[in-house]
């Protein structure tokens, strides 16, 4: 399996380097998502004290027309700080800042689906909406080859490698511990990890986070697993189907409550949110990915634990609905309820705001509704 050339170079000198003291400055790495609404961008600046909050960030800019996002003759965009984090390559007091784009009239970009997911969550803030993502991802050499596989061949069926324990069965654990002390270091509300049904497949558990805080969250958590991958030499994907043929794709399932639905009788909402969530089905399947549903298309074949994208359902403890209510919901009559469509390459931004459309604004049709500021 390939991995990349400086994954090779040599850990400790770097540390030497490391090791040094940086004085009263601090690195603040922005980041960013580019044109394809999928990659993330990052470069650093030096500040002159440790901030404290957004409000104590600059704004910054790049060339837009490198990252898909604008053309040469008026390439500059502007990154403006949206949520920090700590840094877990560089530690304290370094930071890690997830930015938002603009472009040089101030206008979003197309790829920046923040600005608006934040305005819709702040109409239904007194819902208290709690979010929890389930990212699915497929750890890769450099040369597209899934880790761990034979060279030339494919690994035993699926069946032992799900939450598996040994070398025949955990591919790249190593990755996946280093990943999970990096976000907690960071402050990313992770919380969980597992070993998934593909070998080479893991998924890690973010939330609950309320409102704009899921999208923030999900993206920085991403941003260090690719960091992390970098150090080891190897590439996390979130293609939905990275391994055609029989084997599990990849998903991004989302869980979904609020104040109403996590307390006594909350199964109403529940189940008034999934039937408004059945007439919308097509405006969903078309958030849930960035290419409007033709890579989930790969994914949602109503095998492999997944429904059809044709078709709406919803079910308790069923892993191949559309909507699964969990037993011990069904049980307690109340709690919250997970959606099982979005792609492992999903925007959580895209993801959070079309629920509270349907569930929470009751919009229909296959189109968002405009609100007036």
């Amino acid at each position: 399996m390939a991995t990349s050339e400086s994954a090779s170079l040599s850990k400790t000198v770097k540390q030497h380097y490391m090791d040094l003291s940086q004085g009263d400055k601090v690195q603040a790495m922005y980041i960013w998502i580019d044109g394809t609404g999928e990659g993330l961008r990052c470069k650093t600046r030096t500040l002159d004290s440790e901030p404290k909050n957004i409000d104590d960030l600059p704004e910054w800019n790049f060339d837009g027309s490198s990252t898909y996002q604008s053309e040469g003759s008026n390439s500059d965009m502007y990154l403006i700080p949206a949520a920090m984090f700590r840094d877990p390559f560089r530690k304290d007091p370094n930071k890690l800042v997830l930015c938002e784009v603009l472009k040089y009239n101030r206008k979003p970009t197309e790829t920046n689906l923040r600005l608006m997911c934040k305005k819709i969550m702040e109409m239904v803030e007194n819902q208290v909406p709690w979010f929890g993502m389930e990212q699915e991802y497929t750890i890769l050499g450099t040369d597209g080859h899934p880790f761990g596989w034979p060279s030339n061949g494919f690994p035993g069926p699926q069946g032992p490698y799900y939450c598996g324990v040994g070398a025949d069965k955990a591919y790249g654990r190593d990755i996946v511990e280093a990943h999970y002390r990096a976000c907690l270091y960071a402050g990313v509300k992770i919380c969980g990890t597992n070993a998934e049904v593909m070998p080479a497949q893991w998924e890690f558990q973010v939330g609950p986070c309320e409102g704009i805080n899921m999208g923030d969250h999900l993206w920085a958590a991403r941003f260090i697993l690719h960091r992390v991958c970098e150090d080891f030499g190897v590439v996390a994907s979130f293609d939905p189907k990275p391994i055609p043929g029989n084997w599990n794709g990849a998903g991004c399932h989302t869980n979904f409550s609020t104040k109403e639905m996590r307390e006594d009788g909350g199964l109403r909402g529940i189940e008034d949110s999934i039937e408004k969530l059945g007439r919308r089905h097509r405006y969903h399947i078309r958030a849930y990915d960035p290419k409007g549903g033709l890579d989930n298309a790969r994914r949602l074949t109503g095998h492999h634990e997944t429904s059809n994208i044709h078709e709406f359902s919803a079910g308790v403890a069923n892993r191949g609905a559309s909507i699964r209510i969990p037993r011990s919901v069904g049980q307690d009559k109340k709690g919250y309820f997970e959606d099982r469509r979005p792609s492992a390459n999903c925007d959580p931004y895209a993801v959070t705001e079309a629920l509270i459309r349907t569930c929470l604004l009751s919009e229909e049709g296959e189109e968002p509704k405009e609100y007036s500021k």
